[in-house]
């Protein structure tokens, strides 16, 4: 596979990253740990989705399974549930006063794992996510039933002889490995 085709991968275990070293931020500084669907009706509260239906339908969830969630975060006393001020037959999500602490120390946290990337990475590349990932992408793609990828145009026919695959240059002739990180940065 090709890595354009599996950016899906790099994606999630970026994710995974940043989520763990959250996580241990914020148990380092006392608060409790919180699992990633508990991370992620927590997003979507501080993006301002607060109603448990409107939260449902942006993570494709049921709404039973995100008040679920919502039970379990609000028993950390982080959440509490209101009657929503605009229609008193809903509720919406809000932040206590220990949320609202936590959300200091998470946002803390956040600035300084970036920070702390940005050294390893290059704040360059940094800032490349950061535009790639805040750009619209436009609505989700559908992958069309008979699509099997951009290859298929270059694969051989049934029976016709296929084209020798390139060999991994060894090692020993490829370039030290500050010389990539070099070439990289250029």
């Amino acid at each position: 596979m090709d890595n354009l085709s599996y950016l899906i991968v790099p994606l999630l275990q970026g994710f995974e990253w940043f989520h763990e070293s959250l996580q241990r931020s914020m148990k380092a500084r006392g608060w409790p740990q919180l699992t990633q669907p508990e991370a992620s009706v927590l997003i979507h509260v501080l993006l301002g989705i607060t109603r448990p239906s409107g939260i449902a339908r942006s993570m494709g969830l049921t709404r039973q399974a995100v008040h679920v969630t919502i039970k379990q975060i609000a028993a950390k006393d982080i959440f509490e549930l209101r009657d929503d001020p605009r229609d008193r037959r809903s509720k919406v999500v809000t932040l206590t006063t220990t949320g609202r602490a936590m959300r200091r120390d998470a946002q803390a946290s956040v600035r300084y794992i970036a920070e702390q990337l940005a050294l390893r990475i290059g704040r360059e590349r940094i800032e490349h996510l950061r535009a790639a990932f805040v750009r619209d992408w436009g609505p989700p793609i559908v992958c069309p039933a008979g699509y099997r990828g951009a290859r298929d145009s270059t694969r051989p026919a049934r029976g016709a002889k296929r084209k020798a695959r390139p060999q991994p240059v060894p090692a020993a002739a490829r370039p030290a490995r500050s010389l990539r990180r070099r070439a990289g940065r250029s």
